[in-house]
């Protein structure tokens, strides 16, 4: 079994560093774990200390139901692949895929081979780990697409195909952990794209227990069984990705995740006519009913509205319906869909569109807002209020 639990994990590094603070979170045996977050959030670094890189400060490290905070690294049964690759230059593809292979039964290796002149079970079972090797390595080189370059050596291949290699060492030793620090982050779009689909259906085949750390997050909605975002050393949200991108826990997270990014819309709640909405200086738009009862014990608070660009609608003027009238910035082309900046005053917002409405440059629109599928949150914490209630 191959679970994996971080209990309080704090490092700080000796010049006063704060790296990763108090993180705790459970990697179920067989379960795709990602690691999420910007540049410096500590997401490697915690990967790092899993595998007996680094050592924690505060906080013990379970694997396999095992505390491993006093075993090196070559005793924890993990199999790292960095975001550089680093390959055996004197050695081809093909030994470089076969090296933790080899390392592992190297031990013992002398008395089986002599025992094997004697016994001929030993022989028949040392021919045949050699065979199941060997097949091992040509299906990893397949999927990785590395059959034609095998006998090569690293000087000899691009940068790509040396990542390749590296995530294909890892893949072959079938460890009990794979840790992947942001693998396919130096492959072109094509390729990175193809191999995050192969890594994925790897994965779902072997079962293996896989913590993987990007900074991506469409990479992470693709691949995690279940997502652990962080910002600054800090756990925001553990949850899977479609809960993460429905319910945020927070502005962080709400607006990492989702491209283009959440609009978000700050201002108060003001009650006019019997109507909830909210209001600044220059605009006011109205609170879909089925939010009012949730919403209405912060009105009168500064808040934050959040609404995905699929979440934005535009219309002609004259259409009826409209929230505000806005001005197109910019129209950008996706093939399938465009993506429209509009403008009023200090308000911008993007909406995704899929009709083939018609719209032009610096173009007066009206704009409505699907307010139903709104998120609100408080304007200093950053804390989902429909999610809890109002701090401070």
């Amino acid at each position: 079994m191959a679970e994996i639990a971080l209990r309080d994990i704090t490092k700080i590094y000796p010049n006063g560093t704060l790296a990763v603070r108090n993180l705790t979170a459970e990697v179920k045996d067989g379960e795709f774990f990602v690691l999420v977050g910007p540049s410096g959030c500590g997401k490697t670094t915690t990967l790092r200390m899993i595998a007996g890189l680094e050592e924690p400060t505060r906080g013990t490290i379970f694997i396999g139901g095992r505390a491993v905070n006093a075993l090196p690294a070559r005793e924890r049964d993990v199999a790292m692949v960095f975001q550089k690759s680093t390959l055996y230059p004197h050695l081809t593809v093909r030994r470089n895929l076969a090296f933790g292979l080899m390392m592992r039964r190297r031990q013992g290796t002398a008395w089986r081979r002599l025992l094997s002149w004697l016994i001929p079970n030993v022989r028949s079972q040392l021919q045949a780990e050699e065979q199941g090797e060997t097949q091992q390595i040509a299906h990893t080189a397949r999927i990785l697409g590395l059959t034609d370059v095998l006998e090569r050596r690293p000087a000899e291949l691009s940068g790509g195909q040396q990542q390749r290699v590296a995530l294909g060492r890892a893949l072959v030793r079938r460890p009990g952990v794979f840790l992947l620090d942001e693998p396919l982050s130096h492959l072109d779009g094509r390729l990175r794209s193809e191999l995050r689909h192969e890594l994925h259906l790897l994965q779902r085949r072997l079962r293996a227990t896989m913590i993987y750390v990007t900074h991506d997050q469409a990479e992470a909605m693709t691949l995690a069984d279940r997502i652990v975002v962080l910002n600054e050393g800090v756990v925001q949200q553990v949850d899977e990705p479609l809960a993460i991108y429905e319910r945020p826990e927070n502005r962080f997270v709400a607006g990492f995740f989702g491209w283009p990014a959440m609009n978000f819309l700050e201002g108060k709640l003001t009650q006019a006519d019997g109507r909830l909405s909210l209001s600044n200086e220059d605009w006011s738009v109205r609170v879909a009913p089925g939010k009012v009862v949730g919403w209405t014990p912060y009105e009168g608070l500064p808040v934050t509205v959040g609404l995905r660009p699929e979440h934005v609608g535009v219309s002609d003027p004259g259409q009826g319906g409209a929230a505000l009238v806005m001005e197109v910035a910019l129209i950008e082309f996706l093939g399938h869909a465009r993506l429209v900046t509009l403008e009023r005053g200090g308000l911008r917002v993007t909406a995704r569109l899929v009709d083939r409405c018609l719209l032009k440059h610096k173009q007066m629109v009206e704009v409505f807002f699907h307010m139903e599928c709104a998120h609100l949150f408080d304007g200093s914490t950053g804390v989902n209020l429909d999610k809890g209630r109002l701090t401070g």
